[in-house]
């Protein structure tokens, strides 16, 4: 008889090539993976019933199926213009129509992997087992252990081009869309109220307006995006210069999953308010202004903040600089796309990402000169929670003009983390590297000449079961940055689905050059440099 290794088939698992979910066996059971719009594996599952096969497992109910239910891909892209809520029968007409959208995105957008075994196998108990063995990113949906995503804007775009929908269409996933923000802060999104505790801890005060408009930006600790570990606001005066109020917030979590992108630790937000306790502050000083975000992350972020400490949700009027840009530069629909990092390139902006001060500020420039204004810029920003501050040290809070600085006496600062990124950190060329027809045909770029020039805690072995515990950050230009780890034995980045997308948005031929820029500690920069014939 036949056995099989966990081991073995989670490696199989993690090293197989993505497929269209209609191509998978309609004839066989087995263990499979679910992979999201990024190129990520999100989900181990095998086939319940030794009446269902991998095709009517992976196509039909996870792709078709009810989004409240163990339907992964309908339920993590139940969102934005393919929302639907199948029990509201007043919406039925509309969220029918969204639902479909949401069908064809994931055939267009979404892959599966698949290890047929034969039916004399135990396949549960070997579900079980590889489960128990694979990486978090690889089971990042089982059990519902990670958020529902953002519209991926530019895809369903893609998607709508294809199935060419006319005005009916359009107009009923764009209530959905509505729909779906509003749920987003509706009563019904806080669970049963929990009394939040308050300490008596200092919140930094908030600029004195008058201001136009703010712009908000948030980061988490992990993917419970309740767990806001520092809050950005970009205050725009009448004159249009941007002042900007940062604080740290203690999100009170054990799990930090997002260090390695914003340097912010447990330690670094030790002594600082907790969201319950900065939250007064952002009611008394937005309430009834406009505030952007850019996408809608940051919103269900603060509703989220606000169920998991038992707190009404603000009434913001929330606006998406993301709608701003898209009006403002269709040319980048397509051709880069409206997240900040395209905008930083296509705009010039200056800011240093997954930062929220500097994010927020970012988002609020991309408003300004959405609408033809040169933002003015002004001094350094207020931060809280930069030092370790007990609750019983004393310390000043000195008005200089427009900036509010916090002065700490005679603090004793906490060391930086290993694994914090500072906050200033010089790009640097670490290397170049020629683009021959097979990295173009294959979708992968060699680092063979400076593979050294990476730490060695994000190298990895020849294979996903061997991945390194660490990861760098990859900014290609696109819309989202790559967290992946490096292959030691081929020397390229493991992950590898965004650099199809990279040659081609770039038209890179062969000979041409890309270049690797380190800015900062695990976070690269990739870039094409043309070559000249």
């Amino acid at each position: 008889m036949m056995r099989f290794s966990a081991n073995d088939l989670l490696s199989a698992l993690l090293e197989a090539a993505p497929r269209p979910t209609v191509q998978a066996p309609r004839d066989a059971r087995g263990l499979y993976g679910l992979v999201d719009h990024h190129g990520d594996l999100r989900y181990i599952g095998s086939t319940s019933s030794k009446d269902q096969t991998l095709y009517e497992r992976i196509h039909q109910r996870h792709r078709t199926g009810s989004e409240n239910a163990s339907h992964y891909f309908s339920q993590m892209y139940n969102t934005g213009r393919m929302w639907r809520d199948r029990k509201d029968a007043l919406t039925k007409a509309d969220g029918d129509i969204a639902k479909a959208l949401r069908n064809e995105f994931v055939v267009d957008h979404c892959r599966a992997v698949w290890l047929p075994l034969p039916d004399t196998e135990d396949i549960a108990r070997l579900e079980a087992e590889v489960i128990s063995l694979a990486p978090d990113h690889a089971i990042a949906w089982n059990r519902r252990r990670m958020q529902v995503y953002d519209e991926p804007v530019d895809l369903v775009e893609a998607t709508l081009r294809r199935l060419g929908w006319g005005t009916r269409e359009l107009a009923a996933i764009e209530r959905q869309r509505l729909r779906f923000l509003s749920s987003m802060v509706g009563p019904a999104a806080a669970p049963a109220p929990k009394p939040a505790t308050i300490r008596q801890t200092r919140v930094t005060p908030f600029p004195e307006g008058p201001f136009r408009f703010f712009a908000l930006d948030v980061e988490t600790a992990n993917n419970d995006r309740g767990s806001i570990c520092q809050i950005g606001v970009a205050c725009v005066r009448p004159d249009n210069s941007i002042e900007t109020w940062v604080t740290y917030v203690d999100p009170q979590v054990e799990r930090w999953v997002f260090t390695y992108l914003h340097g912010i630790s447990a330690r670094t937000v030790q002594g600082a308010p907790t969201f319950a306790e900065v939250l007064p502050v952002l009611r008394g000083a937005l309430n009834g202004a406009t505030v952007y975000q850019h996408s809608g992350f940051d919103r269900s972020a603060v509703a989220a903040a606000c169920g998991n400490c038992g707190l009404p949700i603000p009434q913001w009027d929330w606006r998406d600089s993301v709608h701003v840009a898209r009006a403002a530069w269709p040319e980048l629909r397509g051709n880069g796309g409206h997240g900040l990092a395209s905008l930083k390139q296509h705009l010039g902006l200056v800011f240093e990402h997954h930062d929220a001060g500097e994010d927020a500020r970012a988002a609020a420039e991309v408003v300004l000169r959405a609408e033809g204004v040169q933002p003015v810029r002004t001094g350094p920003s207020v931060q809280t929670g930069q030092s370790t501050i007990a609750d019983d040290e004393e310390f000043d809070l000195i008005e200089d003009g427009n900036e509010t600085v916090m002065v700490v006496r005679e603090p004793v600062a906490a060391p930086m983390p290993s694994n914090a990124v500072p906050r200033q950190h010089a790009a640097r060329l670490i290397g170049t590297t020629e683009i021959t027809q097979g990295n173009i045909d294959n979708n992968h770029i060699y680092l063979r000449n400076f593979f050294e020039k990476f730490p060695a805690d994000a190298i990895g072995g020849s294979n996903r079961a061997s991945a390194a515990q660490r990861e760098i950050a990859v900014d290609w230009g696109g819309g989202t940055v790559v967290m992946t780890d490096l292959d030691g034995a081929k020397r390229f980045f493991r992950k590898r689905s965004w650099i199809r997308e990279f040659f081609e948005r770039h038209g890179v031929r062969a000979g041409d050059m890309v270049t690797v820029e380190e800015v900062a500690p695990y976070s690269y920069r990739v870039a094409l440099q043309r070559c000249i014939s």
